[in-house]
């Protein structure tokens, strides 16, 4: 019995390290290069401040691990992972040209 608990604290310490390294921390932010455009920069705090939680995109619109996904703006414009919310209506809309420089930063 003790060993049974013991090994439940390591596999949930191990849990929450794991799940920490590909956390965005606050005043992080992650960063993506798209093929053909200027890099793209996540902030998780400013979704957060919007009342976001990490489980409102991950793992359901988004793998857990960076880079794990290939995303296209073809995809966002049809309603797929940025632009599940960016559709003009809950956020600012991924084809509004206007917003572009919101995500990409030279």
């Amino acid at each position: 019995m003790k060993k049974l608990f013991v090994f439940a604290i390591v596999a949930v310490v191990t849990f929450v390290l794991a799940a920490s390294a590909f956390a965005v921390q606050a005043g992080k932010t992650v960063e993506f290069t798209p093929k053909g455009a200027d890099k793209v920069v996540f902030d998780g705090k400013t979704h957060a401040d919007k009342g976001n939680k990490c489980a409102d995109c991950h793992p359901g619109l988004f793998k857990m691990k960076k880079g794990a996904d290939t995303m296209t703006m073809k995809d966002m414009e049809a309603g797929k992972f940025c632009g599940t919310c960016h559709n003009g209506t809950k956020a600012f809309g991924v084809k509004d040209a206007a917003s572009c420089a919101k995500c990409h930063k030279k």
